[in-house]
């Protein structure tokens, strides 16, 4: 009889650990395909942050993740919107946030592993150490044409094309700068500068491929 006493007492505790579920999203069928599409490039094993990648990893940061998402300091995008397009863009578009925070006020349960997705696709970084141009000036008259594939900025900056026949382009503007954030910002469109195009350069030192 104690025995049976002191088993349900354990198992009520246990009970009230977690939080009661009210919602009918997982992590299985939903949220997984969420984080493996916008944050597995930071939060895997050997990555810049902890992993999320497993149900048993991403439960006990649930509350923060919608914390972080809510706030919008997570994915970490430093680029303003509306100035450049660019791929690999991580932003959570406003559904995938609302399926987040429900996920994790419901309660945030697993659901059945067999619908999980699979495994993660881990973002090429390569681009980070292709070879480029540097520049540190404010304004860079191109000399010889080039097409320009990506900027990797160094602080905050903001950078706009110039090209022969009058238009102005504005490719990028990083106005809150986190160097441990820092990435790549690979344009969706590659840029075709003819000689005579201008580089403004207003911030930090660029380096362009």
């Amino acid at each position: 009889m104690i025995r049976s006493v002191i088993l349900g007492a354990a198992v009520a505790i246990a009970a009230q650990a977690h939080d009661p579920i009210t919602t009918n999203l997982t992590w299985s069928k939903e949220i997984s395909r969420v984080v493996y599409q916008h944050c597995a490039g930071c939060h895997r094993p050997g990555g810049r942050a902890m992993s999320l990648l497993t149900y048993e990893d991403a439960r006990p940061w649930a509350k923060a993740i919608r914390d972080e998402v809510l706030n919008r300091r997570m994915p970490p995008w430093d680029a303003v919107k509306g100035v450049g397009e660019f791929r690999g863009d991580p932003s959570l578009s406003q559904p995938e946030m609302d399926l987040l925070v429900s996920w994790v006020e419901g309660g945030a349960p697993e659901g059945n592993p067999i619908y999980l997705p699979p495994a993660a696709r881990i973002p090429d970084e390569a681009a980070k150490a292709a070879p480029g141009i540097t520049v540190v000036r404010a304004t860079l008259e191109v000399k010889t044409a080039m097409t320009l594939h990506a900027i990797t900025p160094s602080g905050a900056v903001e950078i706009v094309a110039s090209l022969p026949g009058g238009a102005v382009k504005r490719l990028l503007w990083v106005r809150d700068f986190r160097p441990e954030w820092n990435r790549t910002y690979v344009l969706r469109t590659p840029l075709r500068l003819p000689v005579g195009s201008k580089l403004l350069v207003y911030g930090a030192p660029v380096r362009m491929r």
